[in-house]
């Protein structure tokens, strides 16, 4: 089922070639799917029960949330469907929506019912399902909770073409900004009151009061059912700067090494100097979306230069000093 070779450490490594930071979440993720498909193999060898730990992915939105989920399952060499819980709240026909997430799943897997069943399926903005006051409760985000509890335990679900897909051994990641739900931790009880002693480590005790306790998301607006679902539970935290800079020059496929390689197909080398990727992520620390901006500012200063390249064979060159300021092209020895 699960390749030997995979480990945790070993899946965490291969996600560093991706993933910038979120490393404590890396761990997590990286430990339950190790986990989930452990638990199937050993549910196929000798038909013992197994207890399915999806997974809750919490953090700003821009910080790698959907990013890991797509690599991992590459790593896995896993189907893997994304869907959106907003627009599964914005329908009276939840199971038909449902339905079309596993189809897509099946599709995923070439036809394959068996391998799809053995996917993994991203559920994001998973935090928007809380019902509000103004929402009348039967197309509230609350009766989605409800309707996505069977499939997300784990039970045959019948498609169009009337073949089922057991969701069994369907991992189940659910993401979600939840905005508020530092507040809401900040007035929980801590485990403060629990005895401890002198060798004990405080490190430890730290951690379990900075861990994110079933009641905050009672309190935010999951239903204790659907909160049981997801027991394992990765933080992702805010990017900075220097992580921004980092996402534009350092993982596979990063934006830089994407347009080095198209302009290098036009027979021209592109330099951005290391100040034009600061200036990016200074830019982007203002639209607060995370990395999700940084594409669109790179690609708006870049637009200008590839228009006028393809037109101009004899430039060799082009190197980028500053976001303000224009480029310099080398059209053979002469700069222009």
């Amino acid at each position: 089922m699960l390749d030997k070779s995979l480990t945790p450490s070993f899946i965490v490594q291969q996600l560093d070639s991706y993933v910038i930071g979120q490393n404590d979440a890396k761990k997590t993720v990286a430990v339950a799917v190790y986990l989930h498909y452990r638990k199937i193999e050993r549910l196929l060898e000798d038909d013992s029960p197994v207890t399915k730990s999806n997974v809750l992915l919490i953090g700003p939105t821009g910080t790698g949330k959907t990013l890991l989920c797509e690599t991992l399952a590459r790593i896995l060499g896993v189907p893997f469907v994304t869907a959106e819980a907003t627009s599964l709240a914005q329908t009276r026909y939840v199971n038909d929506e449902i339905e079309a997430m596993l189809r897509r799943l099946v599709d995923k897997a070439g036809g394959d019912v068996d391998r799809a069943q053995s996917g993994i399926v991203f559920i994001d903005e998973i935090d928007k399902l809380k019902a509000t006051d103004a929402q009348p409760r039967s197309v509230s985000g609350e009766s989605v909770q409800h309707a996505l509890l069977k499939i997300m335990e784990g039970s045959p679900f019948k498609l169009g073409d009337g073949r089922f897909i057991d969701t069994t051994n369907i991992l189940f990641i659910c993401g979600g900004a939840f905005v508020g739900l530092e507040e809401i931790m900040s007035q929980s009880n801590s485990y403060g009151y629990i005895s401890t002693s002198q060798g004990d480590n405080k490190a430890i005790m730290d951690r379990l009061n900075a861990r994110i306790k079933p009641t905050d998301l009672f309190t935010f607006g999951l239903i204790p059912e659907f909160t049981g679902r997801l027991p394992v539970i990765a933080r992702f935290r805010d990017l900075d700067r220097s992580m921004l800079v980092r996402i534009m020059t350092e993982p596979k496929g990063c934006i830089y090494a994407q347009f080095r390689d198209i302009f290098g197909h036009e027979g021209v080398e592109l330099s951005v100097a290391p100040r034009v990727f600061e200036q990016i992520s200074e830019l982007a620390m203002e639209y607060r979306t995370g990395a999700r901006s940084l594409r669109g500012i790179f690609e708006e200063l870049i637009t200008p230069i590839l228009y006028l390249v393809p037109d101009n064979p004899d430039i060799r060159k082009v190197t980028i000093t500053s976001l303000f300021s224009d480029p310099a092209y080398v059209r053979g020895e002469r700069v222009t």
